[in-house]
Parts: structure tokens; C-alpha cells; sequence
């Protein structure tokens, strides 16, 4: 009587030999995909892909254009045919459309960051890169330097056509420190405004509201100095005179709305200042709330 034994189980074929991705957290496996460390210039490259595909940059920076440059030459036609033009500010015909163009700035500043809250983006945004800090980081880069460009195209410009219609008028030509103030101070001053309206949306992730805060900060300071007639209130009234926005910005052109008050570059610290405040704020925020 023979027995028949039950065959041998085989041993399982051998896996194929495939080579460990560098660092990668599951050895034997090489990812067809190639892995690279992400950085700021990622980061820098998405927010540049999105300011300029959106139609809001387009039409908030078509109007400023149309505003900044519209306004000026109209000031400058009416100015050259007023008569006798000695003594008269070329440069400081520019701040009239400046002053307007700032809401389009403020606007495009609040948008860029307070649309995505709306449309749910950020989510998307921080998925792709969870570091909260690089994507503020970049944003506000991305801003800035738009912003910048741009306002410093317009007010050149400008500047150069209020020159050219006053020149031949009588008027006295600017300086070399007045151009670069007119110039080169004020698109700093107008740039950094709108990285503040950013971080202004950041913090309140709603782009009406933010747009609203914004301008009030703006316009309020003056408009409340202007119905500050009380004797008591004097110092309140001048120093509100002294630090709105406004007149802040006129000191570019040497025509603020006081003589006493910041003076020079002053404004353009001050708001430096105030718009590092804000960032350390809206950075606080961005890394520990949910979005």
C-alpha cells in the first residue's frame, strides 16, 4: 500500500529588484516621477501664473492707467492755458490722478488674496504648498512688484508730459530729487499701500469688507478733520491733517496738506512701518487658523 504525500508548497516567485528612491519612505520602489524639493521660486512662479490670468489685474490696472494718465493730462492742458505758469509745480500735477488711482490699487491688492477665500482656491493653494508662510511670502512679492512697475510707468510718464506742456510755458523745471520723489517715491509709497490692502484681505478673507476698511482708511482721517471745528480738538484735527493718507502723499510733491508733519522720505517709512505690522499679523493668522 503506497501513500501519496501532498506536494510541497512552491515558495513565491522573487519580487523584482527595483531600485530605492533616494530618501524615498518606501525602499525597493523608484518612482517614475521625478521628486523635487519645492521653493520660494515655485511658489513665485504660481502667484505670477495667477495675478496675470485673472481678469481682475487687467481691468484694476487698465483703469489706473486710464485714470492716472487721463487725469494728468487733463490737469496739465488746463494749467498750460491759464495764463502765466511762473512758479508753478509741474511734477505736482500728478498727484491728482495718483490720489484716484490708488483705489484701483487698493482694489487689485485686496482681491489677490481675499478672492481666494471666496472661491475656495486657498485650499487648493495651500494644498499644493502647505507652507503658509512661502505662499503669503510670494504673493506679496508677486504684488509688489506689479504694483510698483506699473505705478512708476504711469507717474514717469505722466511727469514727463506735465514737463514738456509747462516747460514751454514759463514754468520752472523740476530737480533732480524732485523727479525721484514724484517718481520713484510715490510708486514705492502707492506699492506698499497695496501689499497692505493684501494683507488687509488676508486678515478678513472677504473682499467687500477689506475694500471697505481700505478706503475708509484713506479718506476717513481727513474727511473727520475737515468737521473737526472745535477749539478742544485742535491737536487731534492737525495731526489727522498731518498723517492721512492724502497728504502723506503730497509731501512727494512738496505740497502737503500741513506745513508741520512728516517730511521728505518720512512718509514713505512710516508706511513701511505699518505695513510690516500688518504682515507679521496676517502671517500670525495664516498659520493658525483653518482656512
Amino acid at each position: 500500500m503506497s501513500t501519496h504525500l501532498p506536494p510541497m508548497p512552491q515558495a513565491p516567485a522573487a519580487a523584482p529588484d527595483r531600485q530605492a528612491a533616494p530618501g524615498g519612505p518606501y525602499p525597493g520602489y523608484s518612482s517614475p516621477i521625478p521628486v523635487v524639493r519645492t521653493h520660494l521660486g515655485h511658489a513665485l512662479a504660481s502667484e505670477w501664473t495667477k495675478i496675470k490670468s485673472v481678469r481682475s489685474t487687467m481691468w484694476t490696472l487698465g483703469v489706473f492707467l486710464l485714470i492716472v494718465i487721463g487725469v494728468g493730462l487733463l490737469a496739465g492742458i488746463a494749467v498750460s492755458h491759464s495764463g502765466d505758469q511762473s512758479g508753478q509745480d509741474a511734477l505736482g500735477l500728478g498727484f491728482f490722478g495718483l490720489l484716484l488711482g490708488t483705489m484701483c490699487i487698493i482694489t487689485l491688492g485686496v482681491l489677490t488674496t481675499a478672492s481666494e477665500y471666496g472661491t475656495g482656491m486657498v485650499r487648493t493653494t495651500l494644498t499644493a504648498c502647505p507652507s503658509r508662510g512661502r505662499v503669503l511670502a510670494a504673493k506679496s512679492i508677486v504684488f509688489f512688484a506689479v504694483a510698483f512697475v506699473v505705478t512708476l510707468a504711469a507717474a514717469s510718464f505722466v511727469a514727463v508730459l506735465q514737463t514738456s506742456l509747462l516747460g514751454s510755458h514759463g514754468a520752472d523745471g523740476p530737480t533732480g530729487g524732485q523727479w525721484l520723489k514724484a517718481t520713484v517715491g510715490i510708486s514705492l509709497y502707492i506699492a506698499l499701500l497695496g501689499l497692505l490692502s493684501l494683507l488687509t484681505g488676508s486678515v478678513i478673507r472677504h473682499s467687500a469688507g477689506a475694500i471697505t476698511i481700505m478706503i475708509a482708511v484713506v479718506l476717513a482721517p481727513l474727511v473727520i478733520a475737515l468737521f473737526m471745528n472745535a477749539s478742544s480738538l485742535g491737536e487731534l484735527q492737525q495731526a489727522l491733517f498731518e498723517y492721512s493718507i492724502p497728504s502723506q502723499m503730497g509731501v512727494f510733491y512738496d505740497n502737503a496738506l500741513s506745513r508741520s508733519g512728516p517730511t521728505g522720505w518720512d512718509p514713505l517709512w512710516i508706511m513701511l512701518g505699518v505695513t510690516a505690522a500688518v504682515y507679521a499679523g496676517a502671517y500670525a493668522l495664516l498659520r493658525n487658523r483653518d482656512v
